[in-house]
């Protein structure tokens, strides 16, 4: 067995997400500032949405709504007895997300076009605060200071809101109420995790004196952690026995959520004093008698589900973290088995036979002799044409005689979007003097290049859809 090492620059394809940027503290910080728009740009427009959707005689938590019964815990727009007697509140938080995730997405599209690729790292100057070194133990502990901080504060908001910004609705009185006096005994608030009240743990809290005694508490360590991280230095033990690097602090991470996770998916299934059942339904997984899906299930399962997702993350990780420290780098060499697939060689009759090969050289971005707007062409049919079935089927017109007009219009606005994103990564990654990261057609190396392959896309993906749209306005004629 011989192994051939490449010490060449480590590169990843468009498909490797943010692994593009391990190195790139400027570009990962834009990727971070631009998820944060999209979560926000999620959070209000889906606010938006629910307030459309949402019907005065019915419960709340058996029309499928997700964001407004947590709304509605905080205090906003509630009544006697649960009722909700004002929407507008809604609106405008809906409102005020949209206009914080342009200012978000702004920062992002600036981080990826115009910002600094590599941070600075001098310490004394605002921006060298956000540069860093992955094997900086000094620094990382830093931003997990700083990570606490803000955690801390986000703590003290609820308690603000509960304490001062018009309370908390309580179900034990079923009305919105101050609390005027938190339970501030640490005997009481951490009695919870010790089953002291139960065997429910932190989820058999019944008051909610304890629950904001309790995020009074959580804020304040959160908050002094944050100051002791950013002022100290690890201890000896904890270099030794942590590992300091990128995808070791993404493995960390993920197994932080996947923990949280499912202590949220328990925590929403048995306790209704957070979680008030005019809001979220019954206790336990559970549908209405007409068979529709509380949103106390929605959300239990749904913490369920992706806390084992994060889990099965943070476990692969983790893994690829050890497997490297010990040496053992498979992306940095090339093995040859000699057509032995037990010692190295992944091939296999499915990845590697001529029909599999052949059939991925026949595809529009790899055919030979294709320009680059015609390859956009091709492919922006594909992605059109299907793309308009999901809107028809499953947008809020669907059972109305405009579900086709309205799905084809919601496919244009979000191909249109695409577009757009294509163009900005064809601006970020192709620039002068530098090869593009990933395998592709030598025609398609140029921004020039990518722009002809971006209006091919838009040209194709529109007609798809609207050929599309024709088939199923017409299907009556071939059936």
């Amino acid at each position: 067995m011989t192994t051939t090492v490449n010490t060449a620059p480590q590169e990843f394809g468009w498909w490797a997400g943010n692994a593009r940027f391990i190195n790139l503290s400027g570009k990962l910080l834009g990727a971070h500032v631009a998820h944060a728009g999209l979560i926000v740009l999620w959070a209000g427009a889906m606010t938006l949405f629910e307030i459309t959707k949402y019907d005065p005689s019915q419960p709340m938590y058996a029309q499928g709504l997700i964001l407004l019964p947590h709304l509605a815990t905080l205090g906003f727009g509630v009544g006697e007895g649960g009722q909700i007697i004002d929407t507008y509140p809604y609106f405008v938080i809906g409102v005020l997300h949209l206009v914080s995730s342009a200012v978000l997405g702004a920062g992002g599209i600036y981080h990826a076009l115009l910002g600094p690729e590599v941070l600075p790292e001098e310490k004394m100057t605002f921006p060298g605060s956000f540069g860093y070194d992955w094997q900086d133990e000094d620094k990382m502990t830093t931003i997990i200071g700083i990570h606490l901080l803000l955690l801390g504060l986000g703590a003290w908001l609820l308690v603000a809101k509960a304490l001062f910004w018009g309370g908390l609705y309580d179900p034990a009185v079923e009305y919105v109420r101050v609390i005027t006096d938190p339970t501030l005994n640490p005997g009481r608030i951490f009695g919870y995790l010790f089953g002291s009240f139960g065997t429910q743990g932190m989820a058999a809290v019944n008051n909610l004196e304890d629950v904001v005694g309790g995020h009074i508490w959580v804020g304040l360590l959160c908050i002094a952690g944050g100051f002791w991280h950013i002022f100290s230095k690890p201890f000896a033990w904890a270099k030794q026995v942590l590992y300091w690097s990128g995808e070791a602090y993404l493995s960390y991470s993920l197994g932080a959520l996947a923990y949280m996770g499912f202590l949220a998916a328990y925590f929403v299934t048995v306790n209704d004093t957070v979680y008030p059942t005019v809001f979220y339904g019954p206790l336990g997984l559970s549908t209405t008698a007409a068979g529709v899906i509380t949103s106390r299930t929605w959300l239990a399962t749904t913490h369920f589900a992706l806390a084992v997702v994060f889990l099965s993350g943070h476990i692969w990780h983790a893994l690829r973290v050890r497997v490297i420290a010990a040496g053992l780098n498979f992306q940095q060499g090339v093995v040859n088995a000699a057509g032995m697939p037990e010692i190295g060689n992944f091939d296999t009759p499915v990845n590697a036979s001529d029909i599999t090969l052949r059939f991925l050289s026949n595809l529009p971005i790899y055919r030979q002799g294709l320009s680059p707007f015609s390859r956009g062409l091709e492919i922006g049919m594909a992605h059109g044409y299907f793309l308009l079935g999901p809107f028809v089927k499953l947008g809020p017109l669907r059972n109305t005689e405009m579900a086709n007009q309205a799905g084809l219009l919601a496919t244009i606005g979000l191909l249109l979007i695409l577009s757009i994103c294509l163009w900005l990564y064809g601006n970020a990654s192709f620039k002068q003097g530098q090869t593009p990261q990933g395998e592709l057609p030598e025609n398609m190396k140029t921004v020039k290049s990518w722009s002809e392959f971006n209006a091919g896309w838009t040209v194709g993906s529109c007609g798809g859809a609207l050929f599309a749209f024709l088939l199923v306005s017409n299907s009556s004629l071939f059936f």
